[in-house]
Parts: C-alpha cells; structure tokens; sequence
C-alpha cells in the first residue's frame, strides 16, 4: 500500500501520542505533559477578537460572549486615531468589571519591526512594543503577539545565523522587560505568503529554547498551520505547555468562521495534540465572515469547536 510522507509522520505521530499517553496513565510527568503533571489540566478557554461578536457597543458584544460561555477578549495594541493600548486600559477594565471574561493576548499594534536593516525602525518597534507590554500587564494579559518581519516589510536583515543570534538578543531583553510588567511577548510564525523568516512552530519552540527567558513565548495559529505544518499535533506537542501561551482558530480554506468551509475545519488533531500537552490559556478567534447571519455564525462555530474538543 503507498503511503505519502504526511501520512507517514501522522502516523508515527499518532505512536508517539499513545505511548505518552500510557505514561501519563502511570502517573510519569514527561515532556508531553509539562512539568506540571497531565493532560487531564487541558481546557478548552475560547476567546474572541474583539470584532467577531455582533453589536453594536462593546457592552453588546461581551453581553453576548458571555450567553455563550466566551470567557477570553482579545484586542489590538493600538487604537483609532494613533495611540496605543494604554488608552484603552481604564475603558477595557470597566467594561469587564463583573464579568466572567478577561483580556486574552493583545494582537500586535507596534510600529517598525525588529529585522529592520534600518535602527531608527528597529527602535520604533522596541520602543512601541513597550508602551503595549505595560498596557497589557495592566491588564492581566496573557501576552503580546509579535512578528519578526512581515515579507512586505524591507529592507531587512538577511536569514543568517548571525540574524538569528541578533533576534534572541532582542528577544531576551523584551522578555525581561514583559516580565517586569506581569506578561509575556510571543512569537507568531506565520504562512510563508506573509512571512518567510517564522513560519513552523517548532522554530518558534526552538527560538524559545535558546532564549531561554520565561518572558518569551509561542502560539499557533490553525490558519497559518494549515498551510505549513505537516501535522497540527505535532506542532502543538513540539511546542509543549512551557512555550505555547496561545492558539488563533478560523476556518481553514478561506480565514472565515471555523465550519464556514465545511468539512475542511477539523481542529481535532490539534486539539488532541492541546490536550497532550495540558494546554489551558485560550484558543481565540481571530477571523473574517461571510453571509447575513452572524451571530449563528458564530454561535455554531463555538459549537463545533466545542464538539471537536470532545471528539479528541
């Protein structure tokens, strides 16, 4: 019978999950699991980018999270009109007051990007990523999503290990500085058609290693995944619960509402490889929609990643 290189390494995959499985069974708390002991600690802790739900008014749509047991938001690191977070903190504290929902990761917002050639650009990102970093402590985030480079964005330093060592470096001093203000940046590798230097997350887990500053962290993100990882539980077991801080969801054909592409939207290897690993921060949406219902939209894709959830 032939069988192709993906096949194969799911496979093998699929042997390494039922063996880590077993060991977990007997109590061992090996790498799968992390150091604080079982797959049984996953959760499935969704959470919303602040322009998924419908309404009119923040309060419209956290109302509506809430009815459907969201419990993470998440929002961007700059704001309308040319500010950043930290405008929004008092605003975003009162209108979560009470409420059984708190800020998830903060999605980007800086300016410049760190694998500038040019260190006026280089310093703009250092110096906004701060201004984000503080808000987001401010508010019990999770962390700030950060991208080295994006292809569009030149001129930028050439893919060597010099450049690599160059990243860590930068790396390691934002992470200390997130760590001071009670939160994490975190690398997001992106599909090569946006970003050629980032794209798997094993290269994320492996700048991790290497920085090796509990300030610096990974996520994944299923749309992303779905064009560049050959297996989504791999990639999240690679990762394991020390690195991985959050997950993106869409659906994986057009970057849509999760179950908007049909049978294409599987998550359930990922979610078995999240559940390995004891993963218990959030898995957010971050996506577009499509048609005149959004709110069923939505309502049915909470649903069926809830019911593969179950199903891994």
């Amino acid at each position: 019978m032939a069988i192709n290189r993906r096949d194969f390494i799911r496979a093998s995959l699929g042997s390494a999950a039922l063996a880590s499985l077993a060991a977990c069974s007997n109590g061992a708390k090996d790498a799968c699991c992390g150091a604080d002991g079982c797959c049984g600690n996953a959760q499935l802790n969704l959470s919303f980018q602040e322009g998924i739900a419908p309404g009119e008014t923040l309060a419209e749509k956290l109302d509506f999270m809430e009815n459907l047991g969201v419990v993470g938001l998440e929002v961007g690191g700059s704001v309308r009109g040319g500010g950043f977070l930290g405008d929004r903190v008092e605003e975003l504290k009162q209108a979560l007051n009470g409420r059984n929902i708190k800020i998830s990761a903060i999605c980007a917002g800086f300016r410049g990007f760190i694998l500038s050639e040019e260190e006026s650009v280089r310093q703009e990102c250092i110096d906004t990523m701060h201004q984000i970093i503080e808000a987001a402590g401010a508010l019990g985030s999770v962390g700030v999503i950060i991208v080295p480079a994006f292809n569009r964005q030149v001129p930028v330093k050439p893919h060597t290990a010099e450049t690599r060592e160059f990243l860590c470096e930068q790396f390691k001093a934002m992470g200390e500085f997130a760590l001071r203000h009670n939160t994490t940046v975190i690398f997001e590798p992106l599909n090569r058609r946006e970003a050629h230097y980032l794209r798997q997350v094993g290269d994320a887990a492996s700048l991790c290693r290497d920085i090796d500053c509990e300030g610096v962290k990974l996520m994944g993100d299923f749309w992303h995944m779905t064009w560049e990882e050959v297996s989504d539980k791999g990639a999240f077991i690679t990762a394991g619960k020390k690195y991985l801080q959050h997950v993106h969801v869409a659906s994986r054909k057009n970057r849509i509402m999760p179950g908007l592409d049909g049978e294409a939207d599987n998550y359930i290897d990922g979610f078995q490889g999240l559940k390995m690993i004891g993963y218990d921060k959030y898995v957010s949406f971050e996506c577009g929609y499509r048609g005149d219902d959004r709110a069923g939209a939505v309502t049915a894709a909470v649903q069926l990643l809830r019911e593969q959830w179950e199903q891994a």
